[in-house]
């Protein structure tokens, strides 16, 4: 129906999709190499899909500063919001009732230099700082399919609006925009729509390993005293989590008696009971947690998957028109549990290449692919490549992931197999039967936990605190291009895990009036975490842009 309009065409030189860290730090850049290099000035559009930049952007967040230092020097002096410098690090093993403190933090969890920060007050300064430089940021406007000849990315096409939830126009329909561009940088973030369509048309992953996500979900607290310092770092091991399952949590101290809490967890674990939300639930109650939090107020929750599976993971980043920088290209240490600072690094180096293809007249993959060589060959390349192998070694176990992790630290990330292989979250997945057996134990792995509605809360209250808003009335963003397997298939083997993985109760299974049950997809309160186009093991679920503007706003996160 909307392929036949006519669409409005903007004609761009550099067109970047996502106003993160990685694709903010590449308009800057490209900004200030063109007022270094004069002449005539390139055109530079950033289409961003939240209601403004900042809104849908989600971290723990401890930042490394140095490559806020390589693209602003002078950041302090221009008021970058990172003034809560780390003052103290800490690591502790959890058991049900204990928080051992281990007699010296890991180097990789040291972050002297660095800073507690809000991820999305750290995008909205971003964002600020490119429109100074007289870049259109394009709030509102999400990338909903790629523009391509043949290999050559040739642009991006943005999401129509007003349609119905049968996908017709309205009496407010607006059809999406072509944005047409010499060289499309795509920073969509962590499973981005046009990466993963571009990754699988041109094959960019076909001699790579799967890449493989955690889940973090992140409350932010106001307490009635300081108990955790502003830049106080605490990070946990062990419970609520079991040794076959990886994931930690984090507690960060903050200005004005607030206080950051997360869990991430992975996903890939064998049972497919796992809930995220309800062990972030039982972490609140352990009692060094609860103490912390003890009187406080829950003032913010946001939940994001984050890309794990390190180097080998990484695809092709260059293409004939186009390149893949930040979370989308797979850029985080999970060692040192970073990767802002990754994502305007290779943000700033996208730019970079792309600067250079546009003034010498060749767009093509083999003068882009500079980008990629300076990849693995510069800063990035030295700061993941020690550490390729440490999280597919967690993959057998909690405390053989330790042992590797410690072990890589001397030798340089080597092992005898190299790359340790790794598998697809989704692929390592058992079914019920083969973990659970006993019906009486599923029955009471199913059981919600209670909710005391002073530490814990259900999904719809936290989803609440996320600030998330959808049109009632759009379509579904969330595609399940065939419902029948959820209400057969997936629940005989895997009693839909999809109702559990889901940190916002966008998935439920319910009463189809005729002695079964149906799907039905709460699509109003997704907080654009992307769990389910991950982890469901069928592979049958596709997250994709709703109607711009509409999603999470992450304030202070």
């Amino acid at each position: 129906m909307t392929q036949a309009l006519e669409r409005e065409t903007l004609e761009v030189d550099v067109l970047i999709v996502g106003a993160g860290p990685a694709g903010l730090s590449a308009a800057i850049r490209l900004a200030q190499l063109q007022a270094a290099a004069g002449g005539d000035p390139l055109s530079i559009a950033v289409l961003e899909k939240g209601p403004e930049p900042g809104a849908h952007s989600l971290s723990g967040a401890v930042m490394d500063l140095s490559a806020l230092g390589e693209l602003f020097p002078d950041f302090e002096a221009r008021g970058a919001p990172v003034g809560c410098r780390v003052t103290g690090d800490e690591v502790r093993f959890l058991t049900p009732a204990r928080a051992w403190r281990l007699p010296i933090t890991p180097p990789p969890l040291s972050n002297h230099g660095c800073a507690v920060v809000s991820l999305s007050d750290v995008v909205r300064w971003l964002a600020a700082q490119a429109e100074a430089l007289g870049i259109d940021v394009f709030s509102g406007f999400p990338g909903s399919e790629l523009i391509i000849d043949g290999t050559r990315v040739v642009g991006v096409r943005t999401g129509d609006r007003g349609l119905d939830r049968h996908r017709q126009p309205t009496a407010l329909f607006e059809p999406g925009v072509d944005v047409r561009a010499a060289v499309t940088i795509l920073c969509d973030g962590v499973r981005g729509n046009l990466t993963k369509t571009l990754v699988r048309r041109l094959d960019l992953d076909v001699d790579r390993q799967p890449q493989t996500y955690s889940l973090g979900i992140k409350e932010l607290w106001e307490t009635p005293a300081p108990k955790v310092p502003p830049g106080r770092v605490i990070h946990t091991v062990g419970y609520p989590l079991q040794t076959t399952e990886f994931g930690g949590a984090f507690i960060y101290g903050l200005p004005d008696n607030q206080v950051t809490i997360g869990l991430v967890t992975g996903l890939g674990p064998a049972d497919p009971l796992f809930d995220p939300y309800h062990t972030f639930q039982r972490l609140k109650q352990h009692p060094f947690v609860a103490d912390l939090l003890e009187g406080g107020t829950l003032l913010k929750y946001g939940a994001k998957a984050l890309p794990e599976g390190g180097w080998y993971a990484i695809p092709r980043l260059a293409v004939d028109g186009a390149l893949i920088a930040g979370d989308a290209g797979g850029f985080v240490n999970s060692l040192r549990l970073k990767g802002i600072h990754l994502a305007m690094r290779t943000g700033m180096l996208a730019a970079e290449a792309a600067f250079d293809a546009i003034r010498a007249g060749d767009t093509s993959r083999a003068r882009l692919v500079r980008y990629e060589q300076q990849v693995r060959t510069g800063a990035v390349g030295r700061e993941l490549f020690p550490v390729r192998n440490v999280h597919q070694a967690f993959d057998r176990g909690f405390f053989t992931g330790v042992a590797f992790a410690g072990l890589s630290m001397l030798t340089g990330g080597w092992w005898v197999r190299d790359p340790i292989p790794a598998t697809a979250g989704h692929r390592r997945m058992r079914t019920v039967a083969r973990v659970h057996g006993d019906p009486r134990r599923l029955e009471a792995a199913l059981a919600p936990p209670p909710f005391d509605r002073r530490l814990t809360f259900d999904r719809l209250t936290a989803v609440h605190h996320s600030g998330t808003r959808h049109r009632e009335d759009a379509p579904s963003h969330l595609i399940v291009h065939d419902t029948d397997i959820c209400r057969t298939k997936c629940r005989i083997e895997y009693a839909n895990p999809c109702t559990r993985y889901c940190p916002a109760n966008v998935y439920e299974m319910v009463d189809d009036g005729a002695g079964g049950v149906r799907l039905q997809i709460n699509a109003s309160n997704c907080v654009h975490c992307k769990t389910c186009d991950i982890i469901d093991p069928y592979q049958i679920v596709d997250w994709v842009p709703p109607e711009g503007g509409d999603g999470p706003r992450f304030e202070g996160m």
